[in-house]
């Protein structure tokens, strides 16, 4: 069970963060592919978060966070960590409220999501070989200056935030069957559950991370947060363990949660980029990698996927470009 002061939000945090929200950001579209139909034997809707202005998800989640800091706090600023999209999030969102932020990101980052960071204003520090070493660097600076950790998942306000996705979601396609959402910490997972049981209780997620960074998957199927290997390239699923207040959603409410591996997740997005004309990055296609893997499960079936993110590397294109045909 997450802490009291965890606890999850409601379908009521939900709505006011849109409410929040509708003054700094457009709706994304949910659109449907021929072509990702024909591949998959499904009925598939994409919801296009990778269209959002940091080019993931993650934003409304930051923003919906920040807009509600008080003035003492936003005079605190604000620290966060992230291998890219929380990170270029976070210091969106502080440009918007123009809090002060640090962003601490992983020594060797995907190039597009840092320079986005920098781009946008953040003091972006480098410390670590991954994203676990990355947070433990964050609570460090935050408890030293007095600025305010923004974490990747646990943060109700966040997950609210993000939840909003999927209000547009279900208004756009109300008659799905199934929804496969990417996990990193779970924030979007959670978010998908619980608007879910709340708008369409039949309506089955299914949550899918990369076989690389297994800890949020093995977390769900243990009952409790543990550390995993963490090793998947693709950054926004790449965490090293379980979170507790998105883990607690997902013990409530998800269906079932799958690994793909990475090789999976590339051609999930060269099959983006001929059959739906879209960027993914990694995080982005694992959701199309999940029905992909397993047509039996998903034929015939309406299913909605999250891109949830397209910022994609000049080497993951490379890599993913190998995966188109000739």
């Amino acid at each position: 069970m997450a802490p009291a002061e965890l606890a999850p939000p409601t379908l009521r945090d939900v709505l006011d963060a849109r409410r929040l929200l509708a003054a700094h950001l457009d709706p994304t579209p949910a659109r449907t592919y021929a072509a990702l139909d024909h591949a998959t034997g499904a009925r598939v809707v994409v919801k296009h978060e990778n269209l959002q202005p940091t080019g993931a998800f993650k934003v409304r989640g930051a923003l919906n966070l920040l807009l509600r800091l008080g003035p003492d706090e936003r005079a605190r600023g604000v620290t966060a960590f992230s291998t890219g999209n929380h990170a270029q999030a976070v210091a969106h969102a502080a440009r918007t409220t123009d809090t002060p932020c640090t962003i601490v990101m992983p020594t060797d980052p995907n190039p597009t999501k840092a320079d986005a960071v920098r781009d946008l204003g953040a003091r972006l520090v480098l410390a670590g070989a991954t994203f676990d070493d990355a947070r433990e660097h964050a609570a460090a600076l935050a408890a030293d200056d007095g600025s305010r950790l923004v974490s990747a998942a646990n943060e109700p306000l966040l997950v609210a935030g993000v939840a909003t996705a999927y209000l547009e979601l279900l208004e756009r396609a109300p008659h799905l069957d199934v929804l496969v959402v990417p996990v990193g910490g779970g924030s979007g997972a959670a978010a998908a559950c619980l608007v879910a049981h709340a708008l369409a209780p039949d309506l089955e997620v299914v949550a899918v991370q990369s076989s690389g960074s297994p800890a949020a998957h093995d977390s769900w199927r243990a009952g409790d947060v543990l550390a995993r290997a963490n090793t998947s390239r693709a950054e926004g699923l790449a965490t090293g363990t379980g979170f507790a207040l998105t883990q607690a959603v997902l013990r409530a409410h998800l269906a079932d949660f799958v690994l793909v591996d990475d090789h999976a997740i590339d051609r999930a997005a060269a099959l983006y980029l001929t059959a739906a004309r879209t960027v993914a990055e990694g995080a982005g296609a694992a959701a199309l990698a999940a029905v992909l893997a397993d047509p039996e499960r998903f034929a015939g079936r309406r299913v909605g996927v999250v891109c949830s993110g397209g910022n994609a590397s000049p080497a993951e294109l490379r890599r993913v470009a190998a995966h188109l045909p000739g």
